[in-house]
């Protein structure tokens, strides 16, 4: 059983009424509710919750972190960013979806400004995979087609991928590395492009596959984590003269 987290910042839910017929549970709500499908184990948190719903029990039960945010990215406290990295350099997988790219956490982990272009014209987006054999997108065709998405352009401003998963073409013409991982410590990290508040993306039946297929690939690995430090040696070591 993989124990998934779904975090969000929920401040659009509360502001706007599209965003409230669209996903009437919240962002969280709606992630949570396909990935109970799967039958993994799945808690939300969110912003407004004490410590944002990321307590050291919470993150200390968590395998995979998922992330959505958007408006509050500074509203969230420098103190939990470094709970979270710390847990993910320990093995705890996180996936970073739409906007969350400009997240704190993400940010930490790139090392970069991770900025972009961006525009909102109800645009075609096509993301096409560009590596088929990876099994985040198992069962997953050519392409994704989604009717209206929010265009994110190149140059997205992040360090070179370990593995491009998917590149997306939008209908004005740009184009964008839509599915990246990462390795970082003893955890895997997946930065997945669509999720604007505003288009129904969430309960597309192949995003909805290429985020549990996500949850799977970050789960931890079975290991211990590496000790650091000052080491005995594990020989005799002869004295030399």
């Amino acid at each position: 059983m993989i124990n998934v987290t779904v975090w969000n910042e929920n401040r659009h839910e509360q502001k706007n009424e599209v965003v409230r017929d669209i996903y009437p549970e919240g962002i969280h709500g709606a992630i949570a509710q396909f990935l109970k499908e799967d039958q993994v184990e799945v808690k939300t948190a969110t912003l407004d919750q004490a410590e944002h719903g990321l307590t050291e029990d919470v993150l200390a039960s968590t395998d995979v972190l998922i992330w959505w945010g958007h408006l509050a990215h500074d509203e969230v406290s420098d103190t939990v960013v470094e709970k979270v990295k710390k847990r993910v350099l320990e093995g705890m997988g996180l996936i970073v979806l739409h906007s969350g790219h400009f997240s704190k956490i993400f940010k930490t982990l790139m090392g970069t400004s991770c900025d972009l272009k961006w525009r909102e014209a109800d645009e075609k987006e096509r993301l096409w995979v560009v590596d088929p054999s990876h099994p985040i997108v198992d069962g997953i065709g050519e392409y994704i087609e989604l009717e209206k998405e929010e265009m994110y352009g190149e140059h997205f401003d992040i360090p070179a991928p370990d593995q491009l998963v998917m590149m997306s073409w939008f209908e004005g013409g740009e184009v964008f590395r839509s599915g990246c991982t990462y390795q970082r410590g003893n955890g895997k990290i997946f930065y997945f492009r669509p999720g604007h508040e505003t288009y129904p993306t969430y309960h597309n039946e192949q995003i909805q596959r290429v985020i549990k297929n996500a949850v799977k690939w970050a789960k931890p690995v079975d290991r211990y984590y590496p000790v650091y430090g000052n080491a005995k040696p594990l020989e005799e070591i002869k004295v030399k003269n």
